[in-house]
């Protein structure tokens, strides 16, 4: 059993994974090249331990998910780009412009439409908590059909067989087996710590936490709902954790049920050769990892030999 939760995410024809202290994107240039980029995680929460505490390492991994998200997402689609001969590649600042213009677009069309819909819609749910439910079931609405619409797409569909790649090969490595695609092919798609269900507690809890605000008007409704975000984001995270940790535990399961019924829309069902992306993305970093390791453990015995010596020497 693994005593560290990996993670990962699917992009364009490829998967990353995450561990410790390195990551790695391996992206499938042809049917017969694999191509990848192993990093350093440098996370912020490893420097500063304030970072750390929970609620607030919510955000910081959030943010830090996004630029990750970013940087990855850019080598994998310049990788494609490349080995089609067609268009230019993209540069960090032009995805993350993108990506930025698309998170602006993320909070207008599932945070603040909801908002001013449930607004609308208040003389048909009198009182703040009742208008909050509206809100939160206005807002998963929206999430369902968003996915749905999007997962029509022929390229969007490749991506969530990724997801469903990474999903199988973490499963893999938790049970203790070989990282092979047979041994993965037989594991779930769905996974407890999938950024999907963070997602639906986002949505959920964004109801207790909106209905703080009391009765306001629309303006101070709708910038709530931006500046109560990362409070959001904070305590959907421990949630996330909490249930991933915990999943021997009934409870925790049954919380965890509603995200992984709504991972069936965002992942597919991979075939060997994804799974073969996703895996040699896992075996890199653990690779990486574990020449690290060594390479530490090898520096701490030169030193206490130098130490012995030098003791010796003085006696």
């Amino acid at each position: 059993m693994a005593d560290y939760s990996y993670g990962g995410q699917a992009v364009i024809e490829g998967v990353m994974m995450r561990g410790r202290k390195k990551m790695a994107v391996a992206v499938r240039r042809t049917p017969e090249e694999i191509v990848f980029d192993l990093q350093p995680v440098n996370s912020l929460s490893e420097r500063y331990r304030l970072l750390r505490v929970p609620f607030i390492r919510g955000v910081v991994a959030l943010i830090e998910s996004m630029v990750i998200g970013v940087k990855t997402l850019t080598y994998s689609a310049n990788q494609v780009v490349e080995a089609e001969g067609e268009g230019e590649t993209l540069s960090n600042w032009e995805l993350g412009l993108s990506v930025a213009f698309a998170l602006v677009a993320g909070i207008g069309l599932f945070a603040l439409l909801p908002a001013g819909l449930a607004h609308l819609l208040k003389e048909y749910a009198p009182g703040n908590l009742l208008q909050n439910i509206l809100e939160g079931i206005l807002r998963v609405l929206i999430f369902l059909g968003y996915v749905v619409a999007i997962s029509v797409m022929e390229d969007i569909q490749r991506v969530f067989q990724y997801h469903g790649a990474e999903h199988k090969t973490i499963f893999t490595y938790e049970a203790g087996e070989e990282l092979t695609p047979e041994n993965a092919r037989k594991h779930s798609r769905l996974h407890p710590r999938c950024g999907t269900s963070f997602l639906l507690f986002v949505m959920v809890i964004s109801i207790l936490v909106f209905s703080l605000t009391g009765d306001t008007d629309i303006w101070t409704r709708l910038i709530s709902r931006v500046l109560l975000l990362p409070v959001v984001a904070g305590v959907s995270y421990e949630f996330l954790k909490l249930t991933g940790k915990y999943q021997h535990v009934g409870m925790m399961r049954m919380l965890s049920l509603p995200g992984l019924y709504l991972q069936k829309l965002t992942t597919r069902e991979p075939d060997d050769s994804q799974l073969e992306v996703a895996i040699f993305a896992l075996q890199k970093v653990l690779e990486a990892e574990k020449e690290e390791e060594d390479s530490k453990r090898g520096s701490e015995v030169r030193g206490d030999v130098g130490e012995t010596a030098a003791v010796g020497r003085a006696l």
